[in-house]
């Protein structure tokens, strides 16, 4: 019956589909004041429940023109920095010519400063930023515009073209609805960017994602483009973020290439290790290590290739993607002595390295059909290779005491399976889909041992989500359900479970409003911690996996209070995290070793708040962002009890006149606690100073310019084995970084369309063990 049921709907999706046909809206958007044409107006179509359907920006005569998929109920945005945003509702049954579009201006006046209006737009998911032209023609890229737009929670470095949210969360990029690699969003040309979709209150279509950044550009149709994005460090600095792509279009076809190689090659590195242990007869020991200038050296790549195919509501896109890293170099070295007896010391010898190999084919297919109805299907397939080596040795007086020699290769296939279907009907929609995630992991650890894992993991699941409005009142309500299991050597396990989602906007007067965001998702235990392997880590500890480890739940609430007005922009955030069982790591006595490894311990909380304060841009020229937090946790184990509490501050601050442009940034660490272990975050700061002209652009700025040193701090309470590290990189400050970057394009019309959906396997399934 079921499999009648979903011919059925097919069926009708595709007969509904045979008479889709595009329809012609066009217009002219003119100055209220003087009747003069306005030229880069940004006039997007939506549907009625605010999903992309096309855009333009208005040319020199203020006229514009956009294409509906079929008859319907359409919202037209239309806005440009300096008037007043409009939005109108059409019932578009054919073809049509709108009536003149009269903008009135919209001006800020501040200590005989005047300022221009804002240009985002909030709604109970996502935020709708349209770019200002001079922030376009300040940007190189589509990381580089984020600098320029200051978005809440994204931390944006544009010396290192990197985008990171606080605690490390899982952000997704897209374009044109498809999700892609931060490498094609470095590929963007700025004068094609439309606008950004905000995603910072992503539904249950985009996994685990705590930010999505979807960049809706402008489709070509013929002709191509080239790319070259080059980032290196000037002197003797071994330091290089590399990247060309280019992309030629024919007909209903689309081929691109993006090519992006990164290097690393510092011989100032090393950490200093404090540690104490207690033993079981009650000895203690305290040791520390004093490090020495050691050697990192890493280079990674990644190699893009695409089709697509768009033929009218039909799209299909096939990617393989390739992926490659090895660091050869990893070593830390110096002295490791007994701080009771600092003439019971020993030398000391770490090194590592690894190789990663991750080739992906991506199979992407969607069908729109007529009353707003989408149908997409996504299969990816994935091969992961891994091979790690460590070597760690003590030695006393030239004679060896200590002599760990690790090898760990791995083989992981994996396929993912995807199918989503979406219905929108005026201000609400309906969103379902179907999802299978199948992998197979072969793992070889030897030391002393040898150690053969094979590993079977799936997890299904299906989920359903609404999106309604009531008044100024808008909600989500979403449900999914999920069977996991894993099968190693014999033992399985499998469960199952359901994860609620609520969401609830409320708009208040001006341009605010309140959110409240409540989930519950259960969380499965990594291949790696389930291993049923030891390594050893040094002469006194162990790593070693639990397969024994369950899954347990996690429920997360936010709330978010958003204020804008005119040039001022405020955003506070509450959040609170309670994982009851989490999985979390443990050390315990084992004779003469300590071992570590990860159990199911009583409950992990997270009390966290977040600030930001953004002013501008000013006259076009000037704007300041600062975001101020703090994260208090506590972890409560079987044999353990931590709290800990962190405060952070991130500040950014640019200016752009003419083709000038600055950027100064900052941010404190933002530390994560979890079971007995702190890991830190980074304080940096960067300065950097650029000029652009037509394709071509220049800047010069570094890294750390008023610090003696790079450093990450790292910390684990344990009453065995406790430890204070340092890490630090001497080549990364007063780093100079050299970017020259140039793009070139050629008669470019062709739409590649916009897809829905896309799905990668990154996890390598491997445990490595190390210091």
């Amino acid at each position: 019956m079921k499999q009648l049921l979903i011919a059925f709907i097919l069926s009708t999706c595709m007969i509904q589909g045979v008479f889709a046909q595009n329809i012609n809206i066009q217009g002219v958007v003119k100055d209220a004041k003087n009747q003069e044409a306005i030229e880069f107006v940004n006039v997007v179509l939506q549907t009625a429940d605010s999903v992309f359907t096309d855009g333009a920006a208005s040319d020199s005569r203020g006229h514009f023109s956009l294409s509906a998929p079929a008859p319907g109920s359409y919202r037209l945005n239309v806005s440009s920095l300096g008037y007043a945003a409009q939005s109108f509702m059409l019932d578009i049954k054919e073809h049509i010519t709108l009536a003149d579009i009269l903008m009135e201006d919209v001006a800020v006046a501040l200590d005989n400063v005047t300022v221009s209006a804002s240009n985002l737009s909030s709604s109970i998911d996502k935020k709708l930023i349209f770019p200002s032209e001079l922030q376009v023609k300040a940007s190189t890229n589509g990381i580089d515009l984020l600098q320029q737009l200051m978005l809440p929670k994204l931390m944006v470095n544009p010396l290192f073209n990197e985008v990171s949210l606080p605690g490390g969360g899982e952000l997704q990029y897209r374009i044109n609805g498809v999700k892609v690699e931060i490498q094609d969003v470095i590929a963007l040309l700025p004068a094609d960017i439309i606008r950004i979709e905000f995603h910072d209150n992503p539904g249950l279509r985009y996994g685990n994602a705590e930010v999505v950044l979807d960049y809706i550009v402008r489709r070509p149709e013929t002709g191509g483009s080239i790319g070259l994005n080059l980032y290196d460090g000037a002197a003797y600095t071994k330091w290089g973020n590399n990247n060309v792509n280019g992309r030629i279009n024919h007909k209903k076809s689309e081929f691109s290439v993006n090519y992006d190689i990164s290097h690393r090659d510092f011989y100032e590195v090393w950490r200093d290790n404090e540690e104490q242990f207690t033993f079981a007869d009650g000895r203690t020991m305290r040791r520390k290590e004093a490090g020495e200038p050691g050697h990192l050296e890493m280079y990674w790549q990644h190699l893009n290739t695409t089709y697509s195919f768009h033929n009218g509501n039909k799209i299909f896109n096939a990617t393989l993607r390739y992926y490659t890293q090895n660091r050869s170099h990893n070593d830390y070295k110096g002295t490791l002595y007994n701080m009771a007896d600092p003439s019971d010391a020993v030398r000391m010898a770490d090194l590592s390295s690894d190789k990663t190999h991750r080739p992906a084919l991506d199979l992407y297919y969607q069908q729109n059909f007529k009353n707003e109805q989408t149908l997409v299907f996504n299969v990816v397939g994935t091969y992961n290779y891994t091979a790690n080596t460590r070597i760690y040795n003590e030695s006393r007086g030239g004679i060896q005491v200590t002599d760990v020699n690790n090898l760990v290769t791995g083989h992981k296939y994996s396929w993912i399976g995807e199918a989503i279907y979406e219905k929108k009907a005026g201000a609400n929609r309906i969103s379902a889909g179907l999802r299978h995630n199948q992998s197979f992991s072969d793992n070889t650890y030897t030391n002393e041992l040898r150690y053969d894992t094979k590993m079977d993991q799936g997890e299904s699941s299906a989920y359903a989500e609404f999106k309604g409005k009531a008044g100024k009142l808008d909600y989500t309500l979403g449900m999914s359900a999920m069977r996991a299991y894993f099968s190693q050597a014999g033992d399985d396990y499998d469960y199952y479970t359901l994860n609620p989602r609520i969401v609830i906007h409320y708009t208040l007067p001006g341009r605010s409003f309140i959110r409240l965001r409540s989930e519950m998702s259960r969380m499965a235990p990594s291949l790696s911690n389930l291993s049923d392997v030891s390594m050893t880590i040094d002469s006194l500890q162990i790593q070693r996996g639990n397969p024994a480890l369950k899954p347990f739940l996690r429920s997360f609430s936010e709330l978010t209070y958003e204020f804008q007005k005119g040039i001022f922009y405020s955003n506070l955030t509450g959040i609170y995290e309670y994982r009851p069982d989490a999985i979390m790591d443990e050390k315990y006595l084992e004779g003469d070793n300590i071992i570590q490894t990860w159990n199911n311990q009583k409950s992990w909380q997270r009390l966290s708040s977040r600030l930001t304060l953004r002013a501008g841009p000013i006259k076009d020229i000037f704007q300041l962002s600062v975001t101020g937090g703090v994260n208090h946790y506590l972890s409560q184990g079987n044999t353990y009890r931590h709290s800990y509490t962190n405060w952070y501050t991130f500040a950014e601050g640019s200016a752009t006149y003419k083709g000038f442009t600055a950027a100064l940034g900052m941010e404190t660490s933002w530390n994560w606690f979890y079971g007995e272990t702190m890991d830190g975050g980074e304080n940096i700061h960067y300065a950097m100073l650029g000029y652009k002209y037509k394709d071509l652009s220049f800047s010069l700025g570094m890294f750390n310019p008023f610090a003696d040193n790079y450093r990450v701090d790292t910390e684990n309470r344990s009453q065995y084995a406790s430890y204070k590290k340092s890490h630090y990189i001497n080549e990364s400050s007063r780093m100079v970084v050299l970017r020259l970057t140039y793009n070139f394009s050629f008669g470019r019309t062709f739409k590649a369309g916009e897809r829905r959906l896309n799905n990668a396997d990154e996890d390598s399934g491997v445990m490595s063990a190390g210091k």
